[in-house]
């Protein structure tokens, strides 16, 4: 059922978990019992809203396994596509940290398992340990910093750049240069900022010259350094 609380049974162990979050990182085995402790497990389906846009940041989003993106609808009714996380890892920050609404739509792409962090016992956290504020500031402005690297990319380069820069940049963590498609290649358009028509024109030009191998749900890097040089435009 989505969004209902799991079980608990191996809490005892499992509250190690939390320090494999960045945000988290710096805490004290007894701080992350704590936060075990006061926060909610959650359980959702691929597919399912964890949070909507502008819905109240009452929780730090704890999420420990499964994938997550992040979406937003303009004026217009486009969905503009922010990215994808991956567990363990928190989400939104921002809002719980400002005390605003969700920046973005939270949608489950595989089934997912999340603690639910109360926002008053994190911001405690924050303020009672100023190393704990200190190595949250950080990454917070390390995240900021890559997410303007990634605005500018995505403004500057053409269209065919920014999809190789992409895909080399998630083939990054798998030694087989192997990457899993986010979806449809409308989602993918959209994280890129695109039309789905550019990214499947791109996609073939790539497949044609031999430097990639595009399967239904996975494409396959096969001349990374040729693929290194259609970033450049």
């Amino acid at each position: 059922m989505p969004g209902s609380v799991s079980g608990d049974t191996a809490a005892a162990a499992e509250w190690r978990s939390l320090s494999e979050i960045p945000l988290l990182a710096g805490l004290s085995d007894n701080q992350l019992r704590t936060l075990w402790d006061d926060s909610l497990a959650r359980g959702y389906p691929a597919g399912h809203a964890l949070r909507n846009a502008g819905d109240p940041a009452s929780h730090l989003v704890l999420l420990l396994r499964g994938r997550v993106a992040a979406t937003a609808t303009t004026r217009s009714g486009r969905v503009v596509r922010f990215g994808q996380w991956a567990g363990p890892c928190a989400l939104d920050k921002v809002a719980v940290i400002d005390g605003h609404g969700h920046t973005a739509t939270l949608t489950s792409l595989t089934p997912c398992s999340v603690r639910m962090l109360p926002r008053d016992r994190f911001l405690n956290v924050i303020d009672d340990a100023p190393s704990v504020r200190r190595h949250v500031l950080r990454v917070l402005a390390s995240q900021a910093r890559s997410h303007q690297e990634k605005i500018t990319i995505t403004a500057t380069m053409p269209a065919e750049a920014r999809l190789a820069a992409w895909l080399l940049n998630e083939a990054a963590s798998d030694a087989r240069g192997c990457i899993s498609l986010p979806g449809t290649q409308q989602v993918l358009a959209d994280l890129l900022g695109v039309t789905r028509v550019t990214v499947n024109r791109a996609l073939s030009r790539l497949r044609r010259d031999g430097l990639i191998e595009v399967n239904r749900h996975t494409i396959t890097i096969l001349a990374p350094e040729l693929l290194e040089l259609r970033t450049h435009g």
